[in-house]
């Protein structure tokens, strides 16, 4: 059985630990694991609203819908007096599966609400295409940017497998989140769009109680992908300094994270993310000078992680994840003139 627990200051590693670990008055941090996934756990915030409310809870994010998940899930609210159905209502930030397709199964069994960014209107329908092979779009950008050979490797092994026979983890939300207030568990949060990470990324800002619910807008040890999705905006790493730029505008507030540890300053990580952007625009830029046509060029120059490894250390998806970051920051570095950017025979290039 799990015991919920007063949040502790927690070493490298140690915020997966399974538990229900209050992080404020009302506030529980639950981080439920992930399959296979170097990211280890997500954070699920569980809102009481005992206090003034219906006494129904709210949950920022879901999970991953895999049994372990659900499991861990059911016994942190356990431990908290509380049941599945005492459930009211899932704020998701984003449309990722480690996020999302929880509270598509639960809303299943229980008819629990499930809300989201109506900017993740356009990949979702994407997603729910029953004929679509998984990251098809992605695999088409990854060509684009020079990784023919990757992107054949990839296709070739989502061909090989089977496609799963039970109902399709996605759904339609049944409310569509845009900027504004919401009651949730007897608070007010703001939804503040955060175009980046994806493209209907929300953050819920609770200024009452100075409580920034980041998703992976903010993340506190690593930096969140940039420009992997089905549909891309024109400049997603733009998107997403903008956004950063525009939370580090309002109040500061404690990040509460859906990866890593919670944190005291949301402003504080912010200004870190911007530097090392910053940094890795220039990294960028060096490359192309010195030669580099393609995203995938390029990736091949920078290192990557904190061990510095080379692009091919990476296993083939995070090589995927790395070329399709290079290839948002050579975008913005286009819209900012400081490289030119050409279609060339199916590919895209770019020079100083």
């Amino acid at each position: 059985m799990l015991v919920a627990m007063s949040e502790q200051p927690t070493g490298r590693g140690e915020w997966t630990r399974s538990g229900a670990f209050e992080v404020a008055a009302g506030v529980h941090r639950v981080p439920l694991p992930l399959p296979n996934d170097g990211l280890r756990a997500v954070n699920v915030y569980v809102l009481d609203g005992a206090d003034g409310a219906d006494g129904g809870l709210v949950l920022v994010d879901s999970g991953w819908s895999i049994p372990e998940a659900r499991d861990l899930l059911v016994a942190a609210l356990d431990s908290l007096g509380h049941s599945l159905r005492d459930v009211r209502r899932f704020l998701v930030t984003h449309v990722h599966r480690d996020h999302y397709t929880q509270a598509v199964a639960i809303r299943r069994e229980l008819g629990t609400s499930v809300a989201l960014g109506i900017g993740e209107r356009d990949s979702l329908d994407i997603t729910m295409n029953p004929e679509r092979m998984p990251l098809q779009q992605q695999l088409a950008a990854l060509r684009a940017m020079g990784a023919r050979d990757l992107a054949d490797f990839l296709d070739a092994q989502i061909a090989g497998h089977e496609r799963p026979a039970h109902r399709s983890d996605w759904e339609l939300p049944d409310e569509w989140l845009s900027e504004g207030d919401l009651d949730a568990a007897g608070r007010t949060l703001s939804v503040v769009p955060t175009p980046g990470h994806t493209r209907g990324h929300v953050v819920f800002h609770d200024l009452g109680n100075a409580l920034l619910f980041a998703g992976d807008h903010v993340l506190p040890t690593i930096t969140p992908s940039i420009g992997f999705e089905p549909v891309l905006s024109p400049n997603p790493l733009g998107d997403f300094l903008a956004s950063l730029a525009l939370v580090r505008s309002r109040p500061d507030a404690r990040l509460l994270p859906a990866h890593g540890p919670v944190t005291d300053s949301a402003h504080a990580r912010i200004d870190e993310l911007v530097a090392h952007h910053g940094g890795r625009l220039d990294e960028t830029e060096h490359a192309v000078a010195a030669g580099a046509s393609t995203a995938y060029d390029v990736a091949r120059q920078l290192r990557w992680t904190r061990r510095l490894r080379t692009l091919d250390a990476l296993d083939p998806f995070n090589q995927m994840l790395a070329i399709a970051e290079t290839g948002a920051h050579l975008q913005l570095l286009a819209a900012q003139g400081r490289v030119t950017a050409k279609d060339d025979d199916g590919l895209r290039r770019y020079a100083v």
